[in-house]
């Protein structure tokens, strides 16, 4: 990358947080009911739809929104979540990743930066983001998601509602959700 475009992607990442963190967190909370949804997606880079209500069938679903594909804390959530994606199966939890920006690239996310670990879904305006409070808008006006991470149960109940524009400590909160609701399980 030259150092013009790292400048860039530096920038716009920089607004994007400083928007996220400018807002008061309003993200569905713990105990409510997760609205359900079904998007266009991908996973490996092919072109899939996902349903949360098919996925909660399997087991608990980490829902994580995040600004925009191919920036700089969404990449490296996105890495992270893909390193952690083998142990959220062992518990049965299928991860999916949700964003409104650079919509037209989440195949091409899905496959280098997921690593073919788990899908990616285009939430084109933010209508599903804003459904679980977790839209913010630039200040063209363009909606995107807030860093919003939610672990929701197979009957539909919000475990974890965790919002930070740091991609940090997503996979970890989520993950101990996780093996809380599979230790009660038991």
């Amino acid at each position: 990358m030259t150092r013009l475009g790292a400048h860039l992607a530096h920038a716009v990442t920089a607004t994007i947080l400083a928007f996220s963190a400018s807002l008061a967190f309003a993200a569905l909370p713990e105990g409510a009911k997760a609205p359900d949804f079904e998007l266009n997606a991908a996973l490996g880079g092919k072109p899939m739809t996902f349903s949360l209500a098919k996925a909660l069938r399997q087991g608990p679903v980490v829902l994580y929104f995040f600004p925009a594909a191919f920036t700089q804390g969404c990449t490296l959530e996105a890495h992270a979540f893909a390193e952690a994606t083998d142990d959220f199966k062992k518990l049965n939890a299928t991860v999916i990743g949700v964003t409104a920006g650079n919509v037209e690239r989440v195949a091409e996310f899905s496959k280098l930066e997921c690593r073919d670990k788990f899908a990616v879904a285009a939430d084109p305006g933010a209508k599903v983001a804003a459904e679980y409070q977790s839209q913010f808008k630039t200040k063209n006006g363009m909606p995107l998601a807030e860093r919003t991470s939610y672990v929701i149960a197979p009957d539909g109940k919000i475990l974890l509602s965790y919002t930070d524009p740091n991609p940090e400590q997503h996979i970890q909160k989520t993950m101990n959700a996780v093996k809380a609701w599979h230790d009660a399980a038991k």
